[in-house]
């Protein structure tokens, strides 16, 4: 779900887009009106095809200005990708209204050049409305450049593309008049001709940038990315954890940029570290593409270093089941495993074995080099109850433990003690608090001494557990 700052800074730059589209339909107005009444009074084809340029202008920039406002909606229903396609529709149908100008306005200077003649007025009003013309067109598409930049609109940039042509054409139209002024100061009648070339190379540098506009626009629609951009975000996605980088999709609607990328990772990874990879990844690719909608999907796969504990333990929890206690034997060259498998308390010994043995098929499958799998069937515990132990039996636990500071090299304060009665026997746990300097395997090895001790003075003691952490942090 979108902030209130994301949608206050989408809503503030619909607003700018909105406000330079329409800026752009006034300057046409009052181009397109003044190149037709100077071009009719002076019967100047270039600036008669000026003025149809400007009329065509006036039309695309209608276009636009509908363009950004319908491609500012945000994802419906019926569009789960937005409005922004809206925009390079605008470009496409903009690119159709050049290339058929340029068309008539050839035909048009062909006609003139050999066909009939036409008598050219270089009057001042022509030199100074194709001067006016340049202004105009120079202020509006710098403006339409720079807000396109700003929020990456396709359609204000082909607008802006256009009417930085415009500069050069209109440039063109002056030089033929000049052309025309000089052939009656120097009879040279060929010169009048100037007009008519000035329009073809009006309608030259015209069809130049509609191809080139038609080509981004084509492309847009049949969502191509600019090269590179692909090799550039599968290179982004490769952080640390991920294995393989499967797939990657990329594709653009009007301003708004999507990403769908596909990442493996290692099957024995914890969901939050996954996900963490996926979210890395993410920021990652919107690096390349600033305010991308980036989907990242993570495959979880098997690792080629991937040991027989770990591939146990995964194909178990696949199941629904448990397993521990899980060893490997290699016996006259061949290779078994043995597992104590963990199965609901409810099950019969039927349906059971029926789970013992399809998950010994599957493990087969996954190991191998491993000859026999031999499991050890038993229930999790997830049903049973697990009732306090009597109070007699409570005290002598806790009388053992409490001589532990008086046992030989026997360092631990054990607390939060707690006894209990599984399936006839004791079942005891606590916390041992020791050195926080001391090395993990000396922990080790004093926990089992304490273990020992337990077992020979605690009958009938079934399962000891001891949690060891740092004495600055116990409770004594």
């Amino acid at each position: 779900m979108e902030s209130a700052k994301d949608v206050d800074s989408h809503q503030r730059a619909d607003r700018e887009k909105r406000w330079v589209a329409l800026s752009s339909v006034l300057a046409a107005v009052f181009l397109t009106t003044m190149k037709l009444v100077v071009g009719l009074m002076t019967g100047s084809l270039g600036i008669l095809s000026e003025a149809a340029h400007s009329g065509l202008d006036l039309a695309a920039a209608v276009m636009t200005l509908f363009a950004v406002r319908v491609s500012g909606r945000p994802a419906d229903r019926e569009h789960t990708y937005g409005h922004g396609k809206v925009e390079n529709l605008s470009a496409l149908f903009e690119t159709v209204l050049l290339l058929v100008t340029c068309v008539w306005i050839i035909y048009e200077a062909i006609q003139r050049l050999f066909f009939k003649h036409v008598v050219v007025e270089a009057s001042i009003w022509a030199f100074l409305v194709m001067g006016i013309s340049i202004v105009v067109d120079f202020s509006r598409s710098r403006a339409l450049a720079r807000v396109a930049r700003k929020y990456d609109s396709q359609a204000l940039e082909a607008d802006a593309l256009h009417f930085s042509s415009d500069i050069w054409s209109s440039s063109v139209v002056i030089v033929g008049l000049a052309l025309v002024r000089l052939a009656d100061w120097l009879g040279m009648e060929w010169l009048a001709k100037a007009d008519a070339l000035a329009a073809m190379g009006v309608a030259g540098i015209v069809i130049y940038v509609s191809v080139q506009l038609g080509q981004r626009t084509i492309a847009a629609l049949l969502d191509a990315v600019p090269a590179g951009i692909r090799d550039e975000v599968i290179r982004a996605v490769r952080v640390p954890g991920v294995r393989e980088v499967k797939r990657v999709r990329v594709r653009r609607s009007g301003p708004e940029a999507f990403a769908d990328v596909t990442l493996t990772v290692s099957r024995d990874l914890p969901f939050e570290q996954a996900h963490d990879i996926a979210t890395t990844a993410e920021a990652s690719v919107r690096r390349i593409l600033p305010g991308a909608d980036v989907v990242v999907h993570v495959d979880p796969v098997r690792a080629e270093d991937e040991g027989v504990v770990t591939t146990a333990r995964l194909l178990a929890a696949q199941h629904g089941l448990g397993v521990h206690d899980i060893r490997a034997y290699d016996v006259a060259g061949r290779r078994s495993l043995e597992v104590h498998l963990e199965v609901s308390d409810s099950l019969r010994v039927a349906e059971a074995h029926e789970q013992a043995t399809a998950f010994e098929k599957v493990l087969r499958q996954a190991l191998p080099g491993i000859g026999q799998v031999v499991t050890h069937i038993e229930p999790a515990g997830n049903e049973a109850t697990m009732p306090r132990a009597t109070p007699a039996e409570e005290a002598q636990v806790l009388r053992v433990l409490q001589t532990l500071p008086t046992q030989a090299g026997i360092h631990c304060h054990p607390h939060e003690v707690a006894v209990h009665r599984v399936a006839g026997e004791l079942s005891v746990s606590f916390h041992c608090a020791m050195n926080a300097s001391a090395a993990i395997t000396d922990a080790h090895t004093l926990t089992e001494r304490v273990e020992q001790l337990l077992y020979a003075r605690v009958p009938n003691l079934g399962r000891v557990v001891i949690h060891v952490e740092p004495s600055n942090t116990s409770e004594l």
